[in-house]
C-alpha cells in the first residue's frame, strides 16, 4: 500500500492546528462572557420606611366671645315684697350695695362684678347679694339677710337718685347713716347711733345736707 505523501501529512497537521485554535478561541470567549455575566453581589438596601403622613394640625380654638366691661353706674329699687330698698353702685369692676328697710334692718355689701354683669357681694353676719346686670338698665337679684331672702329689681338711677352715706361724731355719739333715694324722689334710710338703728331723717337730694341732733352733716354719694 502506498504511504501518503509528505504534502498530505502536512495538510492534515495544518487542519488539526486550525481546529485547535478555533476551539480555544470559542472556549475563551465563552469563559470571558460567563465572567462578565456574573456581576458581583449587590446589597439591596431595605426600602426606606415611608414617612408617616404629617399630622393634620388641629384648627385653632375659636376665640371666646368678648364682653364689654361693665359701665360705671348706680342702680336703685325695691324688693319684690316692697318691704325694703336696695341700691348698688358699680365702678371699675367693683360694687357696693346697701339693703335697708327704713326702720331697723340694713346691710352694706361689697364685691366684684364680672364682665358678664354677674356679681356676688357679701356683708356682715353672712349677708349676701347675688345679682346680674340686665342690658345695662337694671340689676335683678336676691339679698339673703337674717335668714330671709328678698328678691329685688334695681333700675339704673339718674341723680339725685342713688346711694348716699354720712358718718360723723355728734355730741359724743358715733353716727352712721345710709340713704337710698329712689327714682321719683322717695327716700329710705337708717341712722345708726352708737349701734342703735332707727329711721333716718331726710337728706336734701341736691346737696346731701341733713340735720342730725341740731348739726348739719353732708351725705355723699357712695362708690366702691
Amino acid at each position: 500500500m502506498k504511504r501518503p505523501g509528505p504534502l498530505l501529512t502536512l495538510l492534515a497537521g495544518l487542519l488539526l492546528g486550525v481546529f485547535m485554535l478555533s476551539l480555544n478561541a470559542t472556549t475563551g470567549t465563552k469563559n470571558a462572557s460567563s465572567y462578565r455575566g456574573e456581576s458581583p453581589g449587590v446589597t439591596v438596601s431595605p426600602n426606606p420606611t415611608p414617612s408617616s403622613s404629617p399630622t393634620k394640625a388641629a384648627p385653632p380654638p375659636s376665640p371666646s366671645p368678648t364682653t364689654s366691661p361693665v359701665t360705671n353706674a348706680d342702680y336703685a329699687g325695691r324688693t319684690d315684697d316692697h318691704s325694703s330698698a336696695v341700691a348698688v353702685s358699680l365702678r371699675d369692676g367693683k360694687a357696693i350695695a346697701y339693703f335697708c328697710d327704713g326702720r331697723d334692718k340694713e346691710s352694706w355689701l361689697k364685691g366684684d362684678v364680672k364682665d358678664d354683669g354677674t356679681m356676688k357681694l357679701t356683708g356682715k353676719n353672712g349677708a349676701e347679694l347675688n345679682g346680674a346686670l340686665k342690658d345695662g338698665q337694671r340689676i335683678r337679684g336676691t339679698v339673703d339677710l337674717g335668714g330671709q331672702q328678698y328678691g329685688f329689681t334695681a333700675d339704673k338711677a339718674v341723680k339725685p337718685s342713688g346711694l348716699y352715706r354720712a358718718t360723723a361724731t355728734v355730741r359724743g355719739a358715733k353716727l352712721d347713716g345710709g340713704w337710698i333715694v329712689l327714682p321719683g324722689g322717695k327716700q329710705v334710710g337708717i341712722l345708726d347711733r352708737d349701734g342703735k338703728p332707727s329711721a333716718a331723717p331726710r337728706i336734701d337730694p341736691e346737696t346731701g345736707a341733713v340735720t342730725i341732733d341740731g348739726q348739719t352733716l353732708t351725705a355723699r354719694p357712695v362708690t366702691p
